[in-house]
């Protein structure tokens, strides 16, 4: 560890060996990584099937990105898709290997304290694509590039504010190498664990 920022890095590292992907961009939240995803697939004015039972912030993510939430009875455990996009919300998996079978698609993880590997805030995109690796470093740091002091940096473009920090991702390593974590871990979530959001008024137009 030459730099903080060389944590964040190493914790990239690991996880994306881990979980079977050759990029991993570690994000602020889940929720903002949903909608990272959202904004470089350029998916805009779309419906999008949800399961009516997931964490409200999924279908949150959708409208502010000004698409439509389409909530179906889908039964899931662990992770499902986000409609007939490339995303996969897998906020309550982790396991070594999860992204086989879904190697062209965004998995998307959460590092909630109520998750698996629980730092207490965080998210994470797994991808093979190293393009979207290459756009998104710039996205979620204000445009900004890690490797320059401010004063010197040409910014790249109008970025979000939606890094991980360094302090998270050191106990994010730590929590992963003890023995809380094992090559299959028990999913923490399904559509048993979340209320139908059917019931919300702020969802009646998308139902």
């Amino acid at each position: 560890i030459n730099d903080p920022w060389d944590w964040v890095t190493h914790f990239e590292n690991e996880l994306s060996n881990y979980c079977g992907y050759n990029h991993a961009i570690a994000c602020d939240s889940n929720s903002n990584a949903i909608r990272l995803c959202l904004n470089y697939l350029n998916i805009t004015d779309t419906d999008i099937e949800i399961p009516a039972n997931t964490y409200v912030s999924v279908p949150n993510q959708i409208i502010l990105s000004g698409n439509r939430p389409r909530f179906r009875v889908i039964k899931w455990k662990g992770l499902y898709p986000l409609g007939d996009t490339s995303i996969i919300d897998a906020a309550t998996a982790f396991y070594k290997g999860m992204g086989r079978g879904y190697e062209d698609k965004f998995m998307i993880v959460s590092f909630h304290f109520k998750k698996i590997l629980n730092i207490g805030q965080g998210g994470m995109i797994l991808t093979n694509r190293p393009e979207f690796n290459e756009w998104a470093r710039p996205m979620i740091y204000d445009g900004r590039h890690k490797d320059r002091m401010y004063k010197d940096d040409e910014f790249d473009c109008v970025g979000w504010h939606m890094y991980m920090g360094p302090e998270s991702a050191k106990k994010g390593l730590e929590i992963f190498n003890s023995s809380t974590i094992q090559e299959f871990n028990q999913h923490c979530g399904s559509s048993e664990t979340y209320g139908d959001l059917r019931k919300q008024k702020i969802y009646e137009e998308y139902i």
